[in-house]
């Protein structure tokens, strides 16, 4: 018999037809077949908002192919990816490919080749709750989009977008910002006693570092450099004694294995990398990369998940694994479960690796960098995540300063290592905990000590920290903001769009992203409520479980946002004010100022209509490799950026993408400037040229 699989991604079909062999042919659809026009609402609102869907244009040629081979098998498998929008591509496939059969749909969490002949022997029904909730949520982001849009664009500046997540999370970012320029910090000084017990030899390594925490057996906060003073004068009086040591046992277990949001947040703090490039890297894991010598394979299950949950049978062989490896000791008598967070649909294992025994260190060297790094955090997470707690001895001593009728107390802590469980797997890594360890005081109650010295520093509290990727995704999976599908493409959109910008790792919101914020904080207060949005990702969640019917929804949101929209068209205009800049208007001589027209910014003189003199506003962005010349960033009619040569028409050089100074030394193509995290290279665009290189700093 002839089998057919349809899967979304190229590489993963490759992956697949691998492992499948002569058993099944594999093709892709290259994601979503059909849409919602792009020229047209799309969405019949007078008759249950029934989606007007359309095959994308860019999709043509792709289903023409598939129809084709769909005739000549006598069995067709659709095996998009495990969650609503795979959900809605397969039954999007099956209504325009005409696929016969109800029991056409297959999925699984891991692409192995057990798993992927397991579900070729269980095909299912498409669900329809998760269709059904993957078609409300596209249904109320177009909605939002295209009724707030023109408003914004009308009202503020044109070109503007609003979207249903993405605003909600512009709102935390700016919210952020507020809090940071309104906060006044305040002064305060940690004075810390240096100390050395009675009879021991004054010795670098028997001084003890003492932090002062009580005056009178009350807690203290020193606020200024007086009160310091007064009672750093005050210690040189004191005499010392430990009139209390607590020593014990610490229990550390190790964290639960990755969800999306916990390996994007883990990622940034240890990786360097953004969210965005987080998911492309471990997309890529799931559906297969190239590994030296072996060819293509699959290392890690399904990214998209909010759940900790492992299988019994994989925790079953985890603790083999681990009791072959490490020792009986590191693996706990029964396995170890976590608890997923409150809004976790938890239809997913968490994310883990395939096969154990393909262990990082087998890997290195063998495959793409930022691949290994991903795969070796996500596979020590794994192990660590079933493996027993770390033990620490402990100790907390209490130091008491007299002097007359007053006191000060002070205490010093140790922690030493007992065992080391789980952290065996970062031994050789930055993960180590050795640098939580803190030598052990050689004090016993009732120990008197002498002052040595006293330290002490003024300090500011902080504002709270911007918002970071990390940080960011963590937030808006607390307010329950967005999907694990969603976090990185809000990030991204929200920079596309210019409403954000990083200052390093920070992300700041930009003066346009403030005002288009507290545009639609004023005007549409719903869509910038998190408790709101969090409400209807529920409300979507409910579908998906076949709790509710997704028109529902719609028919419930849609009047409310029709009233605020028609409130919002009759209010005056709030058009941004406009920019001075430094150029100078050769007609009448003013400072021209930045407008903001159909196509993109522009110079004008603030004298008009008396001058009505315009000018383009074009940023350079390099030097052109055909002539030398200044290459700009310019905006085309369309609204499409472009790049060409500042000697327009005697040089007719135009690029999409921000060309290299020179062309490529292997083919003569244009190269282009591609960033990769902290690093540029010059890549070349011709197809099948590979030529990269390395920008160095010149500095």
């Amino acid at each position: 018999m002839k089998k057919l699989i349809i899967v979304e991604s190229p590489h993963k079909a490759k992956t697949i037809q691998k492992y499948l062999g002569g058993e099944a042919t594999v093709m892709a659809s290259k994601g979503h077949v059909c849409d919602l026009p792009q020229r047209s609402l799309g969405i019949d609102v007078e008759n249950g908002f029934k989606p007007q869907y359309i095959v994308t244009p860019d999709k043509e040629a792709t289903i023409k192919q598939l129809k084709s081979a769909v005739e000549k098998y006598d069995t067709v498998y659709l095996a998009t990816d495990p969650d609503r929008e795979g959900e809605a591509i397969s039954w999007h496939l099956k209504n325009t490919l005409g696929v016969k059969g109800d029991k056409v749909r297959i999925e699984f969490n891991e692409i192995s080749p057990k798993a992927v002949r397991n579900a070729m022997e269980n095909p299912r029904e498409i669900n329809m709750a998760l269709v059904d909730s993957q078609q409300a949520r596209r249904v109320l982001d177009r909605l939002v989009g295209y009724k707030i849009s023109p408003i914004l664009s009308r009202k503020l500046r044109p070109g503007l977008s609003a979207g249903r997540v993405q605003s909600a999370a512009l709102k935390m970012i700016v919210d952020r910002e507020k809090e940071i320029r309104a906060f006044t910090p305040e002064e305060y000084w940690t004075i810390n006693a240096i100390l050395l017990k009675d009879g021991v030899k004054r010795l670098k390594s028997n001084l003890v570092t003492a932090s002062l925490v009580e005056e009178d057996g009350k807690k203290i906060k020193v606020r200024s450099a007086d009160e310091a003073g007064i009672i750093t004068a005050l210690m040189k009086l004191m005499t010392y004694r430990a009139d209390e040591v607590k020593k014990g046992v610490a229990i550390v277990k190790p964290q639960p294995p990755f969800t999306t949001s916990t390996m994007q947040q883990e990622a940034s703090h240890k990786l360097n990398m953004t969210a965005e490039r987080t998911s492309r890297v471990a997309q890529a894991l799931y559906e297969g990369v190239d590994i030296e010598g072996e060819g293509q394979h699959s290392l890690i299950t399904y990214i998209r998940t909010d759940s900790v949950r492992v299988s019994p049978d994989f925790q079953r062989i985890a603790l083999g694994f681990i009791k072959d490896n490490y020792g009986w000791e590191f693996a706990p008598k029964t396995p170890n479960v976590y608890k997923s967070g409150a809004n976790a649909q938890d239809a997913h294992e968490a994310i883990r690796p395939i096969d154990l025994r393909r262990t990082p260190k087998s890997l290195e060297g063998r495959m793409d960098r930022d691949a290994f790094r991903l795969y070796k955090l996500i596979y020590e997470r794994f192990l660590a995540s079933q493996m027993t707690a770390a033990q620490y001895n402990t100790m907390r001593v209490h130091i008491k300063g007299v002097h007359d009728t007053h006191t000060l107390g002070f205490t010093v802590t140790g922690r030493s290592e007992k065992f080391k469980g789980y952290t065996v797997i970062y031994s050789e890594t930055d993960d180590s905990d050795e640098s939580k360890l803190k030598p052990m005081p050689n004090i016993d109650e009732g120990d008197g000590l002498s002052l040595e010295d006293v330290t002490s520093e003024q300090k500011f509290t902080k504002p709270p920290a911007r918002y970071n990727d990390a940080t960011l995704v963590k937030a808006l999976e607390e307010n329950g903001i967005g999907r694990p599908s969603t976090y990185a493409s809000i990030l991204t959109i929200l920079s596309k769009r210019e409403y954000t910008s990083r200052q390093q790792k920070a992300i700041v919101p930009t003066q346009l992203g403030e005002s288009v914020s507290e545009y639609m904080e004023k005007n549409f207060p719903d869509i910038m409520n998190l408790s709101f949005t969090a409400r209807m990702e529920g409300a979507l969640d409910k579908i998906a479980d076949g709790g509710e019917q997704w028109q529902q929804l719609i028919s419930a949101f849609y009047p409310r946002l029709l009233r605020f929209i028609d409130r919002a068209y009759h209010q005056s205009s709030e058009t941004l004010p406009d920019d001075q800049s430094d150029v100078v208007c050769e007609k009448c001589g003013a400072k021209m100022v930045i407008k903001h027209g159909r196509y993109g910014p522009f110079l004008a003189c603030p004298n008009y209509p008396k001058c009505k003199n315009i000018k383009h506003l074009d940023e350079t962005v390099g030097k052109c490799p055909k002539c030398g010349g200044d290459v700009r960033k310019r905006v085309s009619k369309n609204g499409k950026t472009f790049y060409g040569c500042a000697n327009y028409p005697n040089c007719d050089f135009i690029s999409w993408d921000p060309p290299a100074p020179y062309f490529c030394p292997d083919c003569g193509g244009v190269m282009k400037v591609v960033k990769k995290e902290d690093k540029t290279y010059y890549v070349c665009t011709e197809r099948g040229c590979r030529h990269k290189e390395l920008v160095k700093d010149k500095t």
